[in-house]
């Protein structure tokens, strides 16, 4: 019977469990950081933002709300801190995001933009949530 290279390098299938883990959790948190700081901060402003959340019927401050929760929940999940909590904490904002963009159809190149990307990333975060175990800092991000 053939062996896999994975198998030869002594991976156990928990070892790529944790890593996959550890990568998805760490990718999400690097697109909530992009989101806020280049999106939000760089590209619109924090007050360009705020119009924007006006003139769709949202409370401006909630701009400055979304992106300190995007931003610090980001961080947060890089550094697999409190991961479960976290990511299950960003999913209201993503509902938020849903529903901004469920008017413009469901793909990205839709003017404005779709709603699948923030729908992708609701599935994601709760993904991330559900494989969090361990202590506040376990190698796979866990974070009860």
């Amino acid at each position: 019977m053939k062996t896999s290279t994975v198998e030869t390098a002594a991976f156990s299938p928990t070892d790529l469990s944790r890593a996959g883990a550890t990568l998805l959790r760490v990718a999400l948190g690097i697109m909530f950081i992009a989101h806020s700081v280049v999106l939000k901060y760089l590209t619109f402003t924090l007050p360009g933002t705020a119009q924007y959340f006006v003139s769709i019927g949202l409370p401006g401050f909630l701009a400055y709300v979304v992106f300190a929760l995007e931003a610090v929940g980001g961080v947060l999940l890089v550094l697999g801190i409190r991961t479960r909590w976290v990511a299950l904490g960003l999913v209201p904002v993503l509902l938020g995001a849903t529903w901004v963009h469920v008017g413009n159809g469901w793909v990205f190149n839709a003017p404005n933009g779709g709603w699948e990307y923030p729908l992708f990333l609701i599935v994601t975060s709760l993904v991330v949530a559900a494989q969090a175990h361990g202590s506040n800092r376990s190698p796979s991000g866990g974070g009860n």
